[in-house]
Order: C-alpha cells, then sequence, then structure tokens
C-alpha cells in the first residue's frame, strides 16, 4: 500500500461547498444566496450536481452565478455523461467560462442515478457501457474546450470537424473534474481528468459502500489512480466530500454514536458490507469529528496519507465547516 512521499511538497488546500446535498427546496434565490455565503466562508468552489429531481439545473444555474458572484469558482458535481451530448456541453461549458471570466471547473461523470434515465426515457446501459461512453465522452471534450476542431468516430459519438466555439477564457482549457469510486472509472479517469473525486465505491442498487469509507480503502484507490496516471499523477488534484462533519468535545464517544446509528441501519443508502471499529471511523476521511482544530487536524493526516488536497462539503454542513477554513490555510503561509 502506497502513501505519499513524505519529501514532496503537498498541494494547497482548496475547498468546496456544494455537490449533492445541494437541493433547490428554497427556490432559485436561495440557492443564489447560498453560492454568495460559500463565497463569503472563503471557499474556492461552489459546486451543483446533475439530477432531474427538485433542483435547479446545473448549466443555466452556472451562468446565473457567474454574473451573481465575484471570486468563487464554479464547478458541477458530476454532470451525468449519458444525459449531455458532448458538442453540446462543450458549447455550454466555454459560455460559462467566458461569463465567469475563467471559473469554471467542469465535472463529469458516468450516469449511476438510474432513477433520471428510466423516468426520461433516456437509455442507461451497463457500468462498462456507461464508462465507455463517458469516455468518449471527455475525449471530444478535450479538444472542443481549447477551441479546436474535433473529428471523431466511436460507439457513441459520431463527430465531424466540429470547431470548439467560444473559446474559453482559461487555457489550454477550463479544468475536467471526473468522480471515480471503482477501480475501472479511476483507471479511466487517470487518463483525462485533471481533478478526480475519489468517490466511495457502490453496490448495483446505488447504495455507498461503507467498507470504502475507511483511510485504508481510500489509500487504495489513490493507488489505483498513481498506477493508472504514471508520470501524469503529479498533475493531477485529488478530491474528496466529507460525508459528516461533527463538532463535538469527545471525538470517542461521538464516534460510538456514529457507529450506533450506522448498526442500526442509518443511513439507509449505506451498505453495511464491513464492520468498522471506533479508529476507523476516527480516521475516515469521510467523518469528521472533533472540536475545529481537531477536524483540521483530521484533515492534514488524510493529506498527508492519500495526497488528496481538494476537500469538498455539503451545503447543509458549510456553516459547520466555515471556521475550519482558516485554520487550515494558516498552515499554507
Amino acid at each position: 500500500m502506497t502513501t505519499s512521499d513524505p519529501t514532496s511538497s503537498p498541494r494547497p488546500f482548496r475547498f468546496a461547498a456544494g455537490g449533492e446535498g445541494n437541493r433547490d427546496e428554497g427556490g432559485a434565490r436561495k440557492f443564489v444566496a447560498l453560492a454568495q455565503r460559500a463565497e463569503e466562508y472563503g471557499f474556492d468552489t461552489f459546486a451543483i450536481p446533475d439530477h432531474l429531481e427538485n433542483q435547479v439545473g446545473p448549466l443555466a444555474a452556472l451562468g446565473a452565478l457567474s454574473q451573481a458572484t465575484s471570486t468563487i469558482r464554479l464547478a458541477t458535481t458530476t454532470l451525468a455523461a449519458g444525459l449531455r451530448h458532448p458538442v453540446v456541453l462543450a458549447k455550454e461549458a466555454t459560455t460559462i467560462d467566458v461569463l465567469s471570466k475563467g471559473r469554471l471547473e467542469l465535472g463529469i461523470g458516468a450516469s449511476w442515478l438510474r432513477e433520471d434515465f428510466d423516468a426520461a426515457g433516456i437509455w442507461f446501459g451497463t457500468p462498462g457501457e456507461r464508462l465507455a461512453q463517458v469516455d468518449e465522452a471527455l475525449t471530444i471534450l478535450d479538444v472542443l474546450m481549447r477551441g479546436q476542431e474535433c473529428t471523431f468516430h466511436g460507439k457513441y459519438y459520431d463527430v465531424e470537424k466540429v470547431v470548439g466555439a467560444p473559446r474559453p477564457r482559461q487555457g489550454p482549457r477550463p479544468p475536467i473534474m471526473v468522480g471515480a469510486g471503482g477501480p475501472r472509472m479511476l483507471a479511466m479517469a487517470a487518463k483525462h481528468a485533471d481533478i478526480i473525486s475519489v468517490a466511495t465505491g457502490s453496490t448495483p442498487d446505488g447504495r455507498l459502500r461503507l467498507s470504502d469509507m475507511t483511510i485504508e480503502k481510500t489509500i487504495e484507490r489513490v493507488d489505483v489512480i498513481r498506477q493508472a496516471a504514471g508520470d501524469r499523477f503529479e498533475d493531477i488534484e485529488l478530491n474528496w466530500t466529507i460525508a459528516t462533519i461533527l463538532v463535538t468535545d469527545d471525538r470517542v464517544s461521538t464516534a460510538e454514536m456514529v457507529l450506533s446509528a450506522i448498526d442500526s441501519g442509518f443511513p439507509p443508502n449505506l451498505a453495511k458490507d464491513a464492520e468498522l471499529t471506533v479508529d476507523d471511523i476516527l480516521s475516515s476521511p469521510y467523518i469528521m469529528l472533533g472540536s475545529f482544530e481537531e477536524i483540521a487536524e483530521q484533515i492534514r493526516t488524510v493529506r498527508e496519507r492519500t495526497t488528496m488536497s481538494y476537500v469538498g462539503v455539503f451545503p447543509t454542513q458549510m456553516d459547520a465547516f466555515a471556521p475550519v477554513i482558516p485554520l487550515l490555510r494558516e498552515g499554507e503561509r
């Protein structure tokens, strides 16, 4: 099992708010206010997910946020490749990059939520087919988002002499982020992505694997990326999203409470495929417990052991995490 090289300088921390916990329950105006608050807190990025349920449309929302915010970067986490043709997506993405003056991070993935596709009557495919589809989509996006001409003939897309327009503000193109949990998806992301969101794996019915939340399993997923990326590994920024933040003055008792909740079947979208210990909870990258200082130290340890440095939190936990940001930034000076 490989860990980070202690002789190399760690990549600076970055912080993102948003993602799967971001729902439009309070209307579009409340959504804009949420992004503005993230900017005030000092988050580097505000991210929007891509589902057909009750939430804003991610690309239209980013267009609005490009005008409603001024410094925070704007991201998708992550667009479902099967719902969006890469030629059309490239044009929308570079337009947002121009409108935001170069603040876009385009996140895309292999479309895991079958219910969206079934409801819309769109072909979903097997995991292998979806992986191959996003592989083709990323190849096309890489060319078009540079403002270049693309000709591509694959199984899922057939593109003939399309020129990417408008040219993006960022050069050579906006960064591409790929969310991945399984080994094949991680290896494919290592080929294309500038940023990889290291997610937990999931069961065929869409539940998250409890075993993947340990620091040991996370290191294994990073090693898959390292081996697949080869020489370009040092150029890839690694992201993860914290699932739970509990501010407490008793980490051990709180970890025991978390284990008790898991044993009782909460949350229901978690597949209990392993027996975790208190130490597993206390060292997990995905569960942060303790005082603000203890949480900051836990995140530093995660970066040291995994090289992951781009920290994501859900909007519901922005307030709890905000005091940790200056503690981690102080250590970078």
